[in-house]
C-alpha cells in the first residue's frame, strides 16, 4: 500500500473538486493513485469545510478570471459559495499580476539554464578535486608533525 504525503492528497483533490472538476479517470492516470482511493480522498475533503480545501494555481488562476468582472457583492457571494475569503481572492489576483508582471528579458532562456547547468557541474567538480587536496594536505601536515614530534623526543633521550 502506496503512502501519500498531506500536500500529494490536497493537490490531486484540489483537482477534482469546483472549479477545476477534472474527471476522476483522468487525475488517477496523470497521479497513479487508484480511482476508489481518489474517492475516498474527495469524499474525505467534502466532509472538511470548504476552507480547509486547498486550491491549485491553475484553480486560483480561474477564480480571478471567473470573478475579475464581477460586482462587488457579487463577488462576495460567489466567495462565501467557494468557501473562501474575498481577502485571498485579492491576495490570489496580486500574486498572479506580480508573476506577469516579470519581464521577459529578466527569466531564464532555455541556451542559458543549460549553460548555467554545465558551470554549476564544473564548478561542483572543481570544488570535489580542491577539497580532496586540501585533505590531503591536512593529512600531510599532520603525519609531519607527527614525525617531527617522534624524532624530536629521540634526540632529547
Amino acid at each position: 500500500m502506496g503512502r501519500y504525503s498531506q500536500e500529494f492528497k490536497d493537490r490531486a483533490v484540489a483537482r477534482l473538486l469546483p472549479p477545476e472538476s477534472a474527471s476522476i479517470t483522468a487525475v488517477s492516470q496523470e497521479q497513479g493513485v487508484s480511482v476508489a482511493t481518489l474517492e475516498r480522498w474527495r469524499a474525505d475533503a467534502l466532509s472538511r469545510p470548504a476552507r480547509e480545501r486547498a486550491w491549485t494555481a491553475a484553480a486560483r488562476l480561474q477564480a480571478v478570471i471567473t470573478t475579475a468582472a464581477m460586482e462587488e457583492a457579487e463577488r462576495n457571494a460567489w466567495c462565501r459559495e467557494q468557501g473562501i475569503f474575498p481577502g485571498d481572492l485579492q491576495q490570489w489576483r496580486d500574486s498572479a499580476t506580480t508573476a506577469l508582471a516579470q519581464p521577459e528579458e529578466s527569466r531564464a532562456s532555455p541556451q542559458q539554464t543549460r549553460d548555467d547547468k554545465r558551470k554549476i557541474k564544473e564548478l561542483e567538480r572543481d570544488l570535489r578535486r580542491k577539497e580532496k587536496a586540501l585533505a590531503e594536505a591536512a593529512a600531510l601536515l599532520i603525519l609531519a608533525k607527527k614525525v617531527s614530534a617522534i624524532f624530536h623526543k629521540e634526540e632529547e633521550e
